[in-house]
């Protein structure tokens, strides 16, 4: 699989706290980006200490700051027994419908966090096969 780094939501990012991925994907510059064809793939780089869960949320809005009209497209709840291992993939999710034209990932974490480092990206499903 190919991958393209503008689809990066959060690149071996560090979290130890609730915020948002490092970079968000505006699909007005992405112009080909279909909805049933996009999916969202995130992966633990290194185990993570101290988490018991971490909610992964696919976020969207017309504004590229998420001031405001923030629409919540999906989500994962990843356990912390999932976050304890490490080259793992955490989930794969189909991106559905009602994209604006900025998304993001927005991540809610629960625990006292020391380590840990995530990737979260789309892909086009095609290149999955």
């Amino acid at each position: 699989m190919l991958l393209d780094k503008t689809a990066f939501f959060s690149d071996a990012q560090d979290l130890r706290s609730t915020g948002a991925g490092a970079n968000t994907l505006d699909l007005g510059a992405a112009g080909n980006a279909v909805p049933g064809r996009l999916v969202l793939i995130a992966h633990a780089d290194t185990a993570f200490t101290g988490a018991t869960q971490i909610v992964c949320a696919l976020q969207t809005s017309d504004k590229a700051d998420f001031s405001s009209g923030v629409v919540t497209l999906a989500s994962a709840t990843v356990s912390g027994s999932q976050l304890a291992d490490t080259e793992k993939n955490l989930f794969a999710l189909g991106v559905p419908a009602g994209l604006k034209r900025y998304l993001r990932m927005y991540y809610t974490v629960t625990g006292t966090v020391s380590a840990g480092q995530i990737s979260c990206f789309v892909a086009d499903v095609a290149e999955l096969r």
